[in-house]
């Protein structure tokens, strides 16, 4: 089994606005840096060459991440070890709060490659039902540990 993970996002401006160049600016960067990391199997990309243009809102400045990892260690690793970190804790300077958590997990089979709509359906799951089997945060996994230092705080 592989570990997918899904991460929604609401930009303060639209990509292409000043206010969000330095992390529109290093995507491509970031991205790249994900693909080189051991344990990387795949990611969702669409035609901007990341996942700017994929719409599951009305609203252009929700952006969403979907990606499949062969393990905790290798997410967990990529998110909180290397300059991914970096970006992360200047979250609150490109995207708004959200009023609730807006990331999820779950195992797929190897080769599986979720769709769009598969990954927000688990993100649904997730918020309507909290940690089960079928999705799940960082506290369902008894192998996460650099979360717990990292802890996902309000922005």
């Amino acid at each position: 089994m592989q570990l997918a993970e899904i991460n929604i996002a609401h930009l303060t401006h639209e990509i292409g606005h000043p206010a969000v160049a330095d992390f529109a600016d290093n995507l491509d960067r970031i991205n790249a840096l994900a693909e080189r990391m051991p344990g990387f199997v795949w990611r969702h990309v669409d035609p901007s060459g990341n996942a700017t243009e994929t719409r599951i809102d009305p609203d252009p400045r929700v952006i969403v991440n979907l990606s499949v990892w062969e393990g905790v260690e290798a997410l967990e690793t990529f998110v909180w070890g290397t300059a991914h970190v970096q970006f992360y804790r200047r979250r609150a300077e490109w995207f708004h709060a959200m009023e609730r958590m807006q990331f999820a997990m779950w195992w797929v089979e190897d080769g599986h490659r979720p769709t769009v709509a598969e990954a927000v359906e688990r993100l649904a799951h997730h918020q309507a039902h909290g940690d089960t089997d079928h999705a799940f945060g960082w506290a369902h996994l008894p192998a996460a540990t650099r979360w717990r230092s990292a802890r996902c705080e309000p922005a």
